[in-house]
């Protein structure tokens, strides 16, 4: 794969890259596990100066880091800059919050004394996406670090230059050589790495097909692995909503970095005593939004990452369409340059189109009519992934129905899907394993080792 940038809002190739060769990633490994026998002697105190630090420039230089974000896959520069500062926001939680989450715990026992020692791991592989190029690595590097572990990052090949931000920020805050690093490699040579005895652990954040790759070489080699993987979340809307937050709430999180996140909300599922309001008007909301220039800070939707992603979205669409569905929005290409894509409204999905069996990943919203609540859930379940989903009602029961019914790996009342670092975040089925943030993301690429001293 082709290692590059390439701006997403014009078509133009802005930069090429070289993949490190095989002595180079190897040189690369053996930097990171050198510098972990170093930095695993370091203090919490001593990590978290460092990721205070780490904060502080990533605070101070915010427009310029969110400007690469946003020429190399296109978010709007105004999200860009949400997502430099979240980012600081994590490094300043785990810095504060990380050295009480991997303290030792005690255990009773008659007589000795137990407890438990969360122990770094050592050299861990990040294999990160593209769609929030700075938080998704931050999100697993903040706590990791804090762990004690060091990190070998392989972003994805068209955000080089981010992947190389993230590394000189953390060095330049004091990281010593080869606690962060930053691997220019193509996917076929994350397979070997995985292998590699020096790397005790790995982490992605990507497709169904990724993940199986990756969890699957990571169980040949007996590594822990956590996989973050696609999303279908539901967005169930009951008669008792406030509509108007509902509505607003899904315009935000449908379109949120451009419709491009697997947290997004992507199939509406809305009560029929409500749907045709609730599809006037969040179809006319849809419509009404502007998609232009990224930087522009009246945009409200940008270009998709890839011209690959404004071909497989609208093979989707007009599938889903053949199939039946009736069109509320959108649904045509842009006769423009540039990687963009209108919003979309589909109703009346038909079972076995693309609307129902696939991830639409852009600013597509997929409204289904449910009956009553039974038919809610029953139309949230019906799919192999399990990642988020969000609900909106102010009956009782059917909030108890929704939180213990719906299969996913967060379910959220009144609100939709988030990823902040104090809250747990991973999902269920074919969405992935194990859980990043809050004190899983501390503790996850630890080795709990149980201690006992008797008397």
């Amino acid at each position: 794969m082709v290692i590059q940038t390439v701006n997403p809002a014009t078509g133009e190739l802005v930069r090429k890259f070289e993949a490190l060769s095989s002595q180079q990633v190897d040189e690369h490994i053996q930097r990171s596990a050198d510098a972990f026998r170093v930095y695993r002697r370091s203090s919490y105190a001593e990590r978290a100066a460092l990721l205070h630090a780490a904060a502080d420039i990533l605070d101070s230089e915010c427009d310029d880091l969110a400007k690469i974000a946003t020429l190399e896959m296109g978010k709007t520069f105004e999200a860009a800059k949400v997502e430099v500062r979240k980012c600081a926001s994590g490094c300043r939680w785990y810095a504060d919050h990380g050295a009480e989450m991997l303290a030792d715990e005690p255990w009773p026992a008659e007589g000795p004394s137990v407890y438990t020692r969360y122990e770094p791991l050592g050299p861990i592989l990040a294999v990160m996406p593209w769609n929030f190029p700075f938080w998704q690595v931050i999100r697993f590097a903040a706590p990791a670090l804090m762990a004690g572990n060091t990190v070998l990052l392989k972003h994805a090949s068209n955000v080089p230059q981010v992947a190389l931000a993230i590394e000189d920020v953390l060095r330049r805050a004091g990281f010593a050589e080869g606690v962060f690093s930053t691997l220019l490699i193509s996917a076929a040579a994350v397979e070997g790495i995985i292998a590699d005895r020096r790397v005790r652990g790995v982490t992605l954040t990507g497709s169904e097909e990724a993940g199986r790759s990756v969890g699957a070489a990571a169980g040949r080699h007996i590594k822990p692995s956590v996989l973050e993987l696609g999303g279908a979340d539901p967005f169930i809307v009951m008669p008792s909503a406030d509509l108007e937050r509902a509505i607003s709430a899904a315009i935000t999180s449908r379109t949120m970095n451009n419709g491009q996140s697997c947290v997004n909300a992507k199939r509406f599922i809305v009560h029929a005593d409500v749907v045709e309001d609730f599809v006037r008007r969040f179809s006319e909301r849809m419509g009404a939004l502007r998609v232009g220039d990224p930087m522009d800070s009246e945009t409200d939707i940008g270009p998709l990452a890839t011209g690959d992603a404004v071909q497989t979205l609208h093979r989707q669409v007009t599938g889903t369409i053949a199939a039946g569905a009736q069109v509320h929005t959108g649904g045509a290409l842009l006769e423009r340059e540039g990687y963009f894509y209108p919003p979309t409204v589909l109703t009346n999905i038909p079972n076995g189109s693309p609307g129902h069996l696939e991830e639409f990943f852009g600013p597509v919203a997929l409204v289904w009519e449910a009956a009553d609540v039974d038919d809610a859930i029953r139309i949230a379940n019906d799919s192999p992934l399990g990642l988020g989903g969000s609900a909106w009602t102010t009956d009782p029961v059917e909030k108890q129905r929704f939180v213990d019914e719906v299969e996913t790996g967060m379910m959220y009342i009144n609100d939709f899907t988030a990823s902040i670092p104090s809250v747990p975040f991973g999902g269920t089925k074919d969405s992935g394993y194990g859980r990043e943030l809050a004190r899983f993301g501390a503790q996850t690429f630890t080795n709990p080792k149980t201690v006992w001293l008797a008397q």
